[in-house]
């Protein structure tokens, strides 16, 4: 069951309380107000989507290992490895990147 089911159910078991009537009629605007808040990208995901741009951008034709994309393309930054690794699944999972695996070591080239 969901929380405004659980309300309902509720309200008509206390139908003859007002307070806990008046109680539970709160609870199910609040579940409405929360509902229907505008959902967008959050400032994290936008922030991510300029720092995939940018590995993109800076990879080259050859192969690249996280460690090396860290190195080359965010040398002056404090981006770590497991963030970059991270974006690179992402950019995997929107077929923007091609991954291999040889001996155990993740390589990451762009899509021809």
């Amino acid at each position: 069951m969901t929380k405004r089911q659980y309300f309902a159910e509720l309200r008509t078991i206390v139908a003859d309380n007002a307070d806990l009537v008046a109680f539970i009629d709160h609870e199910v605007e609040l579940l409405d107000k929360k509902n229907s808040a505008p959902k967008g990208p959050t400032k994290k995901q936008i922030a991510n989507e300029g720092l995939k741009a940018r590995i993109l951008d800076g990879m080259g034709t050859d192969p690249m290992t996280a460690t090396d994309i860290v190195g080359t393309i965010f040398a002056d930054e404090t981006v770590t490895v497991q963030k970059v690794s991270a974006l690179l699944k992402q950019l995997v999972e929107d077929n923007a990147l091609i991954k291999t695996v040889e001996k155990r070591v993740s390589y990451f080239s762009k899509v021809a």
